[in-house]
């Protein structure tokens, strides 16, 4: 099959602009071969050259005393815990496949980020998810075709998630979904992993040693996933759904044994650099290892396994298919690496060697195919960066006109929590949790569906507390408030489980980076993110970004996901979030400023959403330093055992959180009887999203120490009422049986998707 002619339009085709394309001619000195234009193509795009966003993301924090590797370093952030163990730990999207092939697009998405955390030396121990899509809710607006469009992305999603964490054999232990109409066309799938591995059992994604053999391990290529990096960098439109081959497919069976070949090579000593093949293929790792090597690799196609035949350099080189990593070997030790991948019944082939100059020679048929400068390639090298223009979104001024007055009060406020309770934004997900094996490898403490899941670290007292979130809304309102919440809500849940916060990776997902106002989002949020992470002490040791999340018809809220890993030093200090005996008095901490000051934010909250309202106003109020007091309360009072329980605010608000405490624990739900000195409107009172806000369980001998520590540092608390029976109660305005939370919390999605 002849090449087609090289020439802009061509280079266009492929996603690169007109300035690119001049500017690859200057860096060759000559016009590209095809397969160079297809390399440049891939590794210039906004998936694996962050050209667009890198300026903003070098802002945010990325040093830390317990860090190890830090953001953009190797494969995954690593972080010191003691004991001369370390967590690595990162978050990445797979958006785009997801909207076409929901199966294969998250089902990959996990294999990718289980393969960052391998090659980093490290045993995944725990898979975790953040999920958006559209309405499944048919008393919506949205037509019943679009209904079931939505249901049948969520429901393939989930299995796709489900299938490879279960056949690999790692725990699916915590997560998030939201249905909001803003991801109609666009859902977003972001997966995260994190691993534990000894300090001087950590591996590198460097090359180097002038004649150490490169290999190929794990599956053979094949012409799936295909400018997979590529799609992930343009706008959904109704040519998407053509892209099906550019989603790569998934075997977890070969990644199981993948993951112990690596680990067992690792630790053999014989390797010098290792790096998973994700975006771009032979691609990235080749280049990608070299710029960081500051060498070059000789590549020899001819020696790929394959599995398709007739494929061209081209697509070799582009080919995203699953399961394969590249390695550079000592040289003398090829031999060892040989008898572990034949003995675990894996792919094992020498295709090249480091040189020592900076250049990608690749060899096909006996053809030079391609000569490129590796360093020109990359991030942090010769690949472009732009700062691109920045404008205040027009919707925003035009949302702060929300006027809170015209909201009607409602007649029944318990018709108004059990609503809230069954909402498909706060109900409970067990049935996307029951569809994952949460407790393979038997570490799991707390299960998903509380405010975070841990999981113990065998031969230690540690444990790990992780979770993911983020409240688009809130981002879309403010950029800034709602990256500072992301971080802080994410902390909180932490928190509550007992752990220290330590760290952040994070899933920043946007709208198409050209449009000045999405850029405005992106830019406040990242700065809302950095500014928390500092006065929280959670470096950000690395993540993805995601742009060009929108359609013809819907751009999706600005939602930059942080995952949060927190620290437990001994398991005796796990907590949960559910109330526990008769006669326990309920409090309030929060901290010591007027957080429901700022009235219109009742308009970002779940309780607004009800009514199919779009969001509008502003994100709740937030103080960063008292956040940071509030939590380090939280954890005293853990640690010093004056307390039984703890949970956050947050969708919902206060009446919702009170719910959940009640029936958290399904096997022995409580009720409570609450008082509260209404100061504005009950339901804004009840349902408005306050932040930097728990509610705790203590015994009754306990509340005054509580009480005083809490006066002591500055921050208020306030008895809220008892645990007793039953019966949920708070005044006379909300009088409900506990079975009808239950029913409420627990079945909702069920429902939905059985209608």
């Amino acid at each position: 099959m002849s090449e087609p002619v090289i020439n802009l339009a061509l280079a266009k085709q492929l996603g690169l602009l007109e300035e690119e394309y001049e500017r690859i001619i200057n860096i060759l000195g000559r016009t590209p071969s095809y397969t160079e234009l297809g390399i440049f193509s891939v590794m210039w795009s906004e998936h694996c050259s962050y050209k667009n966003s890198i300026l903003e993301i070098k802002k945010l924090p990325r040093s830390g005393e317990r860090l190890l590797v830090g953001a953009g370093e190797e494969n995954a952030g690593l972080v010191d815990i003691g004991d001369g163990l370390a967590v690595a730990f990162k978050i990445e999207s797979h958006n785009h496949p997801s909207a076409v092939e929901p199966y294969q697009g998250a089902a990959t998405g996990v294999g990718g980020i289980l393969r960052d955390i391998f090659t980093m030396g490290a045993r995944p121990v725990a898979a975790l998810n953040s999920l958006r899509f559209g309405n499944i809710d048919s008393s919506g607006k949205d037509s019943s075709d679009q209904i079931s469009r939505n249901k049948f992305l969520f429901k393939n999603v989930v299995k796709g998630i489900g299938d490879y964490g279960n056949c690999f054999g790692v725990p699916t232990i915590s997560g998030e979904v939201y249905f909001e109409n803003c991801y109609n066309d666009n859902p977003l799938v972001n997966a995260m992993a994190v691993g534990i591995v000894k300090h001087n059992n950590t591996a590198t994604a460097e090359a180097g040693g002038e004649g150490n053999p490169v290999f190929i391990v794990g599956s053979s290529t094949g012409k799936d996933g295909i400018h997979g990096a590529t799609f992930a960098s343009e706008e959904i439109s109704e040519d998407s759904e053509s892209k099906r081959p550019n989603v790569q497919v998934g075997d977890p069976f070969t990644e199981k044994l993948l993951l112990e070949a690596t680990l067992e090579l690792i630790n053999s000593g014989a390797v010098v650099g290792i790096q998973d093949m994700g975006a771009a293929g032979i691609t990235c790792s080749t280049s990608e290892m070299s710029a960081k090597g500051k060498c070059g690799m000789k590549i020899d196609l001819d020696k790929v396994p394959l599995r398709d035949k007739g494929m061209s350099s081209y697509e070799i080189m582009l080919s995203e298919s699953q399961e394969r990593m590249l390695v550079v070997i000592k040289k003398g030790k090829e031999k060892i690496a040989e008898d572990i991948f034949e003995k675990w019944d894996l792919n094992i082939a020498k295709i090249g060697e480091v040189i020592k100059e900076n250049r990608i020679r690749i060899y096909y048929k006996g053809k030079l195919e391609a000569d490129v400068p590796a360093s020109e390639l990359v991030l942090g090298g010769g690949a472009p960066v732009y700062e691109r223009e920045k404008s205040f979104p027009s919707y925003i001024s035009k949302k702060r006109e929300f006027k809170t007055a015209e909201i009607p009060v409602p007649d029944d406020l318990n018709d108004v929590l059990l609503k809230l309770l069954s909402s498909p934004n706060i109900t409970n997900k067990n049935w996307v949790y029951e569809q994952y094996d949460t407790q393979v490898r038997t570490n799991t403490v707390l299960l998903p569906g509380g405010d975070a899941s841990v999981i113990r670290i065998k031969g230690t007292q540690k444990a790990l507390s992780v979770k993911t979130d983020c409240n688009g809304r809130y981002v879309y309102l403010n950029p800034y408030k709602g990256g500072v919440t992301a971080v802080c809500e994410s902390a909180r849940n932490v928190v509550c489980t007992g752990a220290k916060p330590i760290a952040v990776t994070n899933c920043l997902n946007f709208g198409n980076p050209y449009n000045p106002e999405v850029y405005y989002q992106f830019s406040e949020a990242l700065k809302g993110i950095g500014d928390a992470c500092k006065v929280l002490n959670t470096p950000v040791t690395g993540g993805n970004v995601s742009f060009y999340n929108q359609s013809k018809d819907h751009a999706v809220y600005p939602t930059p996901v942080i995952g949060m890993l927190g620290l437990i030093e001994n398991t005796e200090n796990i907590m949960t979030s559910h109330f526990k005996n008769d006669g326990d008095a309920i409090l309030l901490i929060s901290g010591n400023y007027k957080s429901d000051g700022n009235e219109i934010s009742i308009g970002s909250s779940e309780y607004y959403r009800l009514n199919n309202y779009e969001p509008e106003g502003d994100a709740p109020d937030i103080d960063i330093n008292e956040e940071r007091k509030v939590q380090k309360l939280i954890l005293e009072l853990i640690g010093r055992k004056l307390i039984k329980s703890a949970h956050d605010i947050s969708d919902g608000g206060l009446a919702v959180a009170l719910a959940e405490c009640c029936i958290m624990n399904r096997d022995n739900p409580v009720g409570c009887d609450i008082e509260i000195e209404f100061k504005t409107r009950k339901d804004f009172e009840l349902f408005s999203e306050t932040q930097s806000s728990f509610i705790v369980s203590a015994d009754e001998a306990n509340t005054h120490t509580v009480s005083k520590i809490a006066l002591e540092n500055g921050l208020h608390c306030k008895r809220l009422g008892v645990v007793t029976g039953k019966k949920f109660r708070i005044n006379k305005e909300i009088d409900l049986e506990i079975g009808e939370l239950t029913a409420a919390y627990f079945s909702s999605i069920d429902n939905l998707l059985s209608e």
